[in-house]
């Protein structure tokens, strides 16, 4: 049978008159038809979304950490569902989509025992001041299609744990599970505090202008997320933006091959790239670049690679939409035409059996210039740089481009030199020995272009709060 979906609106079912279509970028199949939100939905949200927030917002953490333990599940309960949906989709293969499933749920389990608490924050003899945290209001989130359930969910949690109601926009590309989701878990939460609604870019606009919405929560490029930061100043909106991450690795000379380059070629071609903290610019030291790039390939070549059944047990996958199969395809087509070094991969046409899919080889350029685009920018695809270095401060100075923000990772079996080089590197979030994996935990935040506020964590929820001092006197 044929899945319906829905936009929610004060724990409604709503259709639309206006509807479009996914297409399954594994297969290029259209999927279903999706409804697109009015601009009357929208304002029925908000008004349902302040009405509810009346009462949602005096609850006690207790009662919002119950719900989101019956949130998780209702993923759990429906896992199967929900991961032929997003499988098809994002053409994701079913352990992908069952990984941003379980991670939705220890997301939801995670908070439901996280929460914010009072704290003295000064007391002497006269005076006593402790700082409590209240809700903002209605918080708008926009999602990216990269891990649709994953990066609405962290959202969404941290909206509701502490006491704001949450509308939802999940990606044009990627609606349908995240829509499904929230259908199936109408009932938990007061009509007005969880909706959804699917629309393009005019609805993220209506969302950033909008004097009833307290906050938005937004995940996607540079170029966006600084329109969206302008348009919220006209109604001093809280924001948070997390954006690009042209992500470096530095792998030092007394590295451990046999454990850093699986967690290389996992880091950079997990998702096939697709991943805000993937690794994007790998920097080799010199002295071991040779054999060092030769096991890269190897590895990258023995593991990773077009899979079209969705069944197989695969980690890589095509790229998620036409636009940005055409965005990494010109990367590729640009290092062809500039006679780069390219080790494996570059081939762009009828690289799945079937000539279908929205599929690129995994694809690694060697010694490519610092000022190409494929080093410049973020490519977010299965096509990456590897380079050289030998100086410390060169390979600091390199690494920290101002869309490099997000994330780095560093291998060296030397920790205090690891560490060193960590320290200096601006990115909000470094691995060492490890590749890059937000971590629902520990706080997450882009430096310089890379974003504006953060969010995970017991501090992320800060961004989800206003902090108030009470000052008692003694």
């Amino acid at each position: 049978m044929q899945p319906k979906f829905y936009n929610i609106i004060n724990d409604e079912l709503r259709s639309s008159d206006k509807t479009h279509a996914v297409t399954n970028p594994r297969t290029e199949d259209n999927l279903w038809p999706c409804p697109i939100a009015s601009t009357d939905d929208f304002e029925e949200a908000v008004s349902a979304a302040q009405k509810a927030f009346v009462t949602w917002g005096r609850t006690t953490v207790a009662e919002r950490q119950a719900a989101l333990v019956k949130l998780a599940d209702v993923l759990e309960e429906h896992s199967s569902e929900l991961g032929e949906i997003l499988s098809q989709e994002t053409g994701k293969s079913a352990i992908l989509a069952d990984i941003d499933i379980k991670a939705s749920i220890a997301q939801c389990l995670y908070y439901s025992k996280t929460a914010l608490e009072d704290e003295v924050q000064y007391e002497d003899d006269t005076t006593r001041v402790v700082a409590t945290h209240t809700p903002l209001g209605v918080v708008a989130a926009i999602c990216p299609w990269n891990f649709p359930l994953i990066l609405s969910n962290i959202k969404v949690v941290s909206s509701l744990v502490t006491g704001n109601c949450v509308i939802v926009k999940p990606s044009p590309f990627t609606p349908y599970a995240v829509m499904k989701w929230v259908e199936l878990s109408r009932g938990i939460l007061p009509p007005g505090v969880f909706q959804v609604l699917n629309g393009g870019a005019d609805l993220g606009s209506l969302m950033t202008l909008h004097p009833g919405i307290a906050k938005i929560s937004f995940t996607g490029t540079i170029a966006t997320g600084k329109r969206v930061m302008a348009a919220c100043a006209k109604t001093l909106k809280k924001v948070t933006l997390e954006l690009a991450g042209n992500d470096a690795c530095i792998v030092c000379a007394d590295a451990d091959f046999d454990k850093t380059i699986p967690s290389v070629a996992s880091g950079a071609f997990f998702n096939a790239g697709q991943v805000c903290v993937a690794s994007k610019r790998i920097y080799v030291h010199e002295s071991i670049y040779d054999e060092f790039l030769k096991r890269l390939v190897e590895e990258v070549e023995t593991k990773y690679g077009v899979q079209e059944n969705p069944r197989a047990p695969s980690v890589f996958g095509p790229v998620d939409n036409k636009a940005q199969f055409e965005s990494v395809r010109a990367i590729i087509e640009e290092c062809k035409a500039q006679n780069f070094d390219i080790v494996t991969g570059g081939k762009t046409a009828s690289v799945s059996a079937s000539g279908k899919g929205f599929w690129l080889e995994p694809t690694i350029v060697s010694r490519p210039p610092e000022d190409c685009t494929l080093v410049k920018e973020e490519q977010f695809g299965p096509v990456l740089p590897v380079l050289a270095w030998s100086d410390e401060d060169d390979v600091v100075s390199r690494s920290n481009l101002a869309n490099a923000g997000l994330g780095a990772s560093i291998y060296s079996t030397d920790l205090q030199k690891a560490e060193r080089i960590a320290r200096r590197l601006e990115a909000g979030s470094v691995y060492i020995n490890q590749f890059e994996r937000p971590n629902f935990g520990a706080y997450f935040a882009g430096m310089k272009d890379s974003g504006f506020g953060g969010e995970m964590g017991k501090q992320g929820l800060l961004s989800y709060s206003y902090t108030q001092c009470l000052h008692f006197a003694k």
